[in-house]
């Protein structure tokens, strides 16, 4: 950056995409405040697995200095995807190829829990970096690209740049556009099995190494290996967005929110049924938003956003995390260049991102629809038979 007085940068939300452009602005010796509105880093569960792809979240990593300590975490066996019919019987079944030495031999695109994704860019950063119990509350603009950051305890901030990587529901957002996310018709319910291979050896078997799939008629179960023993279950239905309220139902009681999700997949196989039957964790309703696509906003010196507060799509792209990170490394990169200003930094990463963001996001919308059709085996099938 181009500037006697370094900026001072406000990194909104301790996500993948905002802790990677602080970890890559420090390793240039730029500092930026990461606020965000858990009590810690430990607050809550941070979700299930996550696979890395070459060009994009594996490509920030690198960027990082973190692809080796990415490569010693992450589970290549993971890649493996598989395709069960409704009657349990396996459709389809590719195994990940064996994979080649070093970081960057990599093959495929491996995977890693969310949690231990987190851990490893907190723990790249200076301490200090992230101030814990910061939930923004609004920003307020000052003066030209300054803004003042109020949070809800009362405390302020002013920063020269803001960068809102605050999630689907972004505060910062609101400065920049009237977007809001739209829901797309298809609810997860979310539950899980502890020590899968020995408490639940059958549903283990079925689910393999890494990601199984079942999906038909507007209905299907996604099962993921997750690091020590677990595996992570989404029950994924086609229905309205309240769905558990129009049937009065409270979600809290399992014994309700479990005979409402057998009705659902009746006819289904027993070998299947057991993900909602045996679950260790409860049961957790997650209906599936997106921003408007194209997302798009005026530039405004002073803000700017990355990840899902920019480009919230289905996690049927498969590129949320891998975007966000490459969104983080982008700008990074962009705000350390010292032949340009912080403001002509941001302009060039959005020139950047908007594009690339909104093709990602079209292939989201086509790829939970294809997924929650009338014909959804058959379409996944044929999808996973054309990639592998």
């Amino acid at each position: 950056m181009s500037t006697s007085t370094p900026p001072r940068i406000a990194i909104i939300g301790a996500g993948p995409g905002g802790l990677t452009c602080a970890r890559i602005l420090q390793r240039h010796g730029v500092f930026a405040t990461v606020y965000d509105r858990d009590a810690s880093r430990s607050a809550r569960d941070q979700g299930g697995t996550l696979d890395m792809h070459p060009g994009s979240g594996r490509k920030a990593l690198r960027e990082a200095g973190l692809l080796d300590e990415f490569t010693a975490l992450a589970r290549p066996e993971g890649r493996q995807m598989r395709l069960v019919g409704r009657d349990g019987q396996v459709l389809f079944d590719a195994a990940p190829p064996e994979a080649g030495g070093g970081a960057d031999a990599v093959d495929g695109n491996p995977e890693i829990d969310r949690g231990q994704l987190r851990d490893l860019l907190l723990n790249s950063l200076h301490p200090g970096t992230v101030r814990w119990s910061h939930k923004l509350a609004h920003v307020e603009p000052l003066t030209v690209g300054v803004h003042r950051l109020h949070f809800a305890d009362g405390a302020t901030a002013d920063a020269d740049l803001v960068i809102g990587a605050d999630g689907a529901w972004s505060t910062v957002r609101r400065r920049l556009s009237g977007a809001a996310p739209v829901y797309t018709g298809v609810t997860f319910v979310e539950t899980g099995l502890d020590d899968a291979d020995t408490r639940h050896p059958a549903l283990a078997a079925l689910t393999g190494d890494g990601t199984m799939l079942a999906l038909d008629d507007n209905r299907g179960f996604i099962a993921q290996r997750n690091s020590h023993r677990h595996v992570r279950v989404y029950v994924g239905m086609r229905t309205g967005e309240n769905w558990h309220r129009d049937a009065g139902l409270d979600v809290a009681d399992e014994a309700a929110v479990r005979e409402a999700l057998l009705k659902e997949f009746t006819g289904w196989s027993p070998d299947l049924l057991g993900f909602i039957t045996d679950t260790d964790t409860g049961y957790t309703n997650r209906p599936l938003y997106a921003l408007p696509v194209p997302h798009t906003w005026p530039h405004t010196p002073g803000l700017t956003l990355l990840g899902d507060a920019a480009h919230l799509m289905s996690p049927f792209s498969g590129m949320g995390a891998n975007l966000a990170m490459l969104d983080g490394a982008d700008l990074a990169r962009a705000l350390v260049d010292p032949a340009t200003t912080t403001d002509d930094a941001v302009r060039a990463y959005e020139d950047l991102l908007l594009p690339r963001s909104a093709a990602a996001a079209e292939g989201a919308a086509e790829g939970i629809a294809g997924a929650f059709a009338p014909d959804s085996a058959a379409q996944t099938l044929a999808h996973m038979t054309r990639h592998h």
